[in-house]
């Protein structure tokens, strides 16, 4: 195909020492691989400097690219690495980290003054139920051990290949295979037991009452009732109810959304929980 052909020759020149025309065939995975970084670190500055550090240390080693996958998996081994490293000096997160952060908040003015401004001044401060489903999908993985975590991520959220993630990981398709059930399992355990939209005894409401907070006029219960996830929860088992999560998920960009400044403070909520920042600011 010709496109095939473009990229390339594209390829050779930035084999080359032709860093624009490696800024060409980066730029077209760029904005999914620093999604996929800021879901792995929950933080916008991390995904930014390992998103710039995947850039510079791929350019550099790109003569030891040899072709044995896509230059976008190449990439995300590079970058995955990388983030690797960082995550593994972090504790894992608990799964009452919403708690926490919710119980944060209501006893921090300091903390409901700055939500509140944001809210009332970011252009893009719309809040919507499904980017805070996707937050949420985010803080709970994790809670997963960091190998479990990126497979689960890569494979659910980003659609790679088992065969793919082998290579990132540097793991037999037998161990991720692992790692993915693995990974699935738990997330279902946890949802099983807190999300209030799937299971009426659980104790997460943060959906509903922060739709409240952002969005007063409107019905809360109409707002749930918009959610094919809430309209289906009763005839889903927790498998289904999993892939339906990770559907909406995978179709939403945490950098990009109409909520993402929101949503991005909410995520230093419970990174204050975590003890990984000390002030939202």
């Amino acid at each position: 195909m010709q496109t095939t052909d473009l990229q390339q020759e594209t390829l050779a020149k930035a084999m080359n020492g032709n860093i624009n025309a490696f800024q060409e065939l980066f730029s077209a995975f760029q904005s999914q691989l620093k999604s996929y970084l800021y879901r792995l670190t929950a933080s916008r500055n991390d995904a930014d400097d390992l998103t710039h550090d995947a850039f510079i240390k791929a350019y550099d080693e790109l003569s030891t690219f040899k072709g044995q996958s896509s230059l976008k998996t190449w990439v995300f081994q590079i970058a995955t690495n990388l983030a690797y490293n960082q995550l593994k000096r972090q504790k894992r997160w608990t799964p009452d980290v919403m708690e926490q952060a919710k119980n944060l908040v209501v006893n921090s003015k300091e903390m409901q003054a700055l939500i509140g401004k944001v809210s009332e001044t970011a252009s893009d401060a719309r809040y919507d139920m499904k980017e805070h489903i996707d937050t949420c999908f985010t803080c709970m993985a994790k809670n997963l051990p960091i190998e479990n975590q990126i497979a689960l991520i890569l494979k659910d959220v980003y659609d790679f290949s088992v065969a793919d993630i082998c290579l990132i990981l540097d793991k037999t398709e037998g161990i991720v295979k692992y790692l993915l059930q693995d990974g699935r399992n738990t997330l279902m355990d946890i949802f099983d037991n807190r999300c209030a939209l799937i299971h009426k005894n659980g104790v997460c409401n943060q959906c509903s009452e922060l739709n409240g907070w952002f969005n007063p006029k409107e019905n809360q219960q109409q707002a749930l009732m918009k959610l094919d996830l809430v309209r289906g929860s009763k005839k889903f088992n927790r498998e289904e109810l999993y892939v339906m999560r990770s559907k909406l998920v995978s179709a939403l960009d945490p950098l990009r959304s109409p909520g993402a400044d929101l949503q991005e403070l909410l995520v230093k909520c419970n990174r204050v929980a975590m003890q990984e920042l000390t002030t939202l600011v």
